[in-house]
């Protein structure tokens, strides 16, 4: 069988499209390929002979020696994804399209080079480019979580839609039951809102909508969950809060939107809301019982004047 000589075994390693460079135990390089040069900025004759890691003190030192250490003892081949580590060296790459990817993704394997004897006298490692592949999958992510978000999320307003909101009130009227901890809900839609529509038109409608739930977020705590019941009924489940609590809620609500400053094609559109609130409690069926009662709240509010909140138990 013919020997290949080490002038073309160097060679071909030079040729490769990928990173192949090689250790001894003092991690030192013994060999240095043309990728390594290229992506490095160090030709080979300034890296072979030194220690990898006095050249590079960027690298992972702590991992990167108990990698190479594992191959030593246990004479296998180790293997690293960009997944797990997204790189070793802190290459640029040079795709147009980066998917917010700054240094090159790479592919690490460290392989066992025996001697006669079958003792693993060097470690070689090489580092495949796999940037392609690991930003059209963060690209893939990205789009997948905007799909994940618009499925849970109202397209006017931009708070819960409907579905995803009940199913947020259903887990904390559950949490409130297995730690005792108090849940309440804020229930509430705005005054005269079909007259808004027929006056100033549906557009402005949908502005006033906008306006409303900016609002809601401002007012709330980031622990709250608020959503779009339908058309022009919003929720807000109040965590960690009881009946007093979420009064007091209740009324930030009230005035925060009555002081909205509402204005469309020049007219200025008064917005107020009516609201209802109750707390669960662990006799009631779901948390559907709780919605129940403070949709009847809501509609206490209206029949008494509007623009204001009631609880449940009903004022009188």
């Amino acid at each position: 069988m013919p020997q290949i000589s080490p002038e073309l075994l160097k060679h071909s390693v030079e040729s490769l499209d990928i990173g192949v460079f090689i250790l001894n135990k003092d991690m030192e390089v013994q060999l240095w390929n043309q990728f390594m040069s290229t992506n490095s900025g160090l030709p080979s004759t300034a890296v072979v002979g030194k220690n990898l890691l006095e050249l590079f003190p960027e690298l992972p030192q702590r991992w990167f020696k108990k990698k190479i250490e594992g191959v030593f003892i246990l004479k296998n081949r180790s293997f690293t994804a960009w997944k797990q580590r997204p790189y070793l060296f802190q290459f640029n790459h040079n795709r147009p399209v980066t998917g917010g990817v700054e240094n090159m993704y790479q592919n690490c394997t460290f392989i066992p080079l025996k001697d006669s004897a079958g003792e693993v006298e060097l470690v070689c490692i090489t580092i495949q480019d796999v940037t392609d592949e690991g930003i059209s999958q963060k690209m893939l992510e990205g789009t997948m979580h905007r799909l994940e978000e618009s499925s849970r999320t109202d397209g006017l307003t931009q708070l819960l839609n409907r579905s995803y909101w009940e199913l947020c009130l259903a887990r904390e009227c559950k949490r409130s039951v297995r730690y005792k901890s108090k849940t309440s809900l804020v229930m509430f839609d705005l005054d005269h809102f079909k007259a808004i529509n027929d006056n100033y038109g549906h557009l402005a409608g949908d502005e006033v909508l906008r306006e409303v739930s900016e609002a809601i977020r401002l007012t709330i705590r980031d622990t709250d969950i608020a959503g779009r019941y339908g058309g022009e009924e919003f929720g807000v489940v109040a965590t960690d809060t009881d009946l007093v609590g979420v009064k007091l809620l209740a009324e930030r609500l009230r005035k925060s939107i009555e002081e909205l400053d509402v204005h469309y094609e020049d007219q200025s559109i008064p917005v107020t809301v009516s609201l209802g609130v109750a707390e669960y409690d662990e006799s009631f069926s779901s948390h559907e019982s709780l919605i129940k009662l403070a949709d009847e709240a809501l509609y206490y509010s209206k029949e008494h004047g509007r623009n204001r909140w009631a609880s449940y138990p009903l004022d009188e």
